[in-house]
């Protein structure tokens, strides 16, 4: 393999698998952040307290994908000063902007009001606990957004002029507003928290096909997961296709792919904008993922459709073959989602700047040795942390609610119902 091909192949082993910890972190928070806030502000103590349960246990599971992937995010970044100098080189400029409001973010914002969410059981008023929640959900969402702004500049290069061989940023807003980040984010958005719904109602099935006896708690949380799960894979088709017009204008050669038509004159098109050339990129890569994609995101939105009938009848509960078959499809929304960015990614070779620079000038000047050395150890850390965090999320699920730990032992906030705190509109009967 060449030195390139090594980059290449070390850049998209690690996205993928970092893509999988990010996906459930933006699918799971929301969630979470809704059963938090209807456990706050549920004056019923038997209901909140079922409600408080469920969600430290969905919390525990979603601050364990947080702590091992943003181990990943970390290495990330390194790789573009390691194996993509020619990036920096040319986009720095422009580039960086994003991926350093996105740095902020994730690792400082993002963080901080993660830690005081966790810390702060039993030690904050309900409603100041409840938003950091909401933050941590709004600030996940954020750094996704720069992140495609980032990436919508290789996609669709906007905002720029190239003076002395270097791109320098002219206009901050029509980055902000490429339509091939906005419509990306939405699409995005929306198999995250499908991804995060199946991931819920997956694991409620698990434990009511064991015969759990926290029936009141896993039925919730199945509820919700099902709803989700269905709303976000319908309209997640629908986005989906909006982004087929955004690729016609922007990239020709892609676009031919997925809708079939003439890759000839795709490849015709672009040597009269770029010069002579080979502009087609693997074509089987990027249909069979296209193909892989649509099967399994349309796989799910049936499954789901048919879920929420089955809850009416409370079928999912009672029929273990159906619980079985919930937790089965776990794992197909995050299949699906690499498949969309092998879609993306690919699609657009050989550029990795769209019409600006090709992934060959892009490589650092490293030796093949020292790219196959970085290559191994990168991946061999990125699967290490992969299984580590599904070994762990693995341990906690089959736990259920009594082995979370997430911030268990402490005193209820003087605020809440029944506890008679300064907000009390009226009492609440004991249990």
């Amino acid at each position: 393999m060449s030195a390139a091909d090594l980059a290449r192949l070390q850049f998209a082993a690690t996205t993928s698998v970092h893509w999988l910890f990010v996906i459930l972190t933006m699918g799971l928070v929301p969630i979470v952040a809704i059963m938090h806030t209807r456990a706050a502000y549920t004056r019923d103590l038997a209901k909140r307290a079922v409600r408080e349960r469920m969600t430290r246990f969905w919390g525990q599971l979603y601050v364990i994908n947080y702590a091992v992937g943003i181990v990943t995010g970390l290495v990330m970044e390194f790789q573009f000063g390691l194996s993509w100098s020619g990036l920096s080189k040319f986009a720095g400029n422009v580039f960086g902007a994003p991926l350093a409001l996105e740095t902020l973010i994730a690792f400082f914002a993002e963080s901080t009001f993660l830690g005081m969410w966790i810390f702060g059981w039993g030690r904050m008023r309900r409603g100041i606990h409840v938003a950091l929640i909401w933050l941590v959900a709004l600030t996940a969402y954020l750094s996704a957004f720069w992140i495609l702004v980032a990436n919508g500049f290789l996609q669709h290069p906007v905002g720029y002029e190239v003076r002395d061989g270097v791109a320098y940023l002219t206009d901050f807003w029509a980055l902000v507003t490429n339509a091939n980040a906005q419509v990306a984010l939405l699409h995005i958005a929306l198999a995250a928290l499908t991804t995060g719904g199946v991931f819920v109602a997956g694991i409620s099935a698990w434990h009511f096909a064991k015969g759990t006896r926290e029936t009141e708690l896993f039925r919730s949380s199945l509820r919700l997961g099902v709803w989700v799960s269905m709303l976000s894979s319908f309209f997640v088709i629908i986005v989906g296709n909006l982004q087929v017009p955004v690729i016609e204008k922007t990239q020709p050669v892609k676009a031919a792919i997925l809708n079939g038509t003439d890759l000839a004159a795709a490849q015709a098109q672009e040597v009269a904008a770029h010069g002579p050339g080979d502009y087609l990129p693997w074509t089987s890569w990027v249909k069979n993922s296209m193909d892989l994609m649509t099967i399994l995101g349309n796989t799910v939105s049936t499954i789901t459709f048919i879920a929420v009938f089955l809850l009416i009848k409370d079928l999912l509960v009672r029929k273990r073959w159906l619980a079985y078959l919930m937790t089965a499809i776990v794992p197909l929304p995050f299949i699906a989602s690499v498949g969309g960015w092998v879609v993306r990614e690919i699609g657009r070779q050989p550029w990795l700047v769209y019409g600006q620079l090709t992934v060959d000038d892009a490589v650092s000047n490293v030796s093949r040795g020292a790219l196959a050395v970085s290559c191994a150890v990168f991946v061999a850390i990125f699967l290490a942390l992969a299984v580590t965090n599904w070994t762990l999320i693995t341990r906690f699920a089959r736990r259920g609610p009594d082995g979370a730990q997430l911030g268990a032992g402490d005193p209820l906030p003087d605020d809440l119902p029944g506890t008679g705190g300064a907000d009390e509109k009226q009492p609440v009967p004991a249990f």
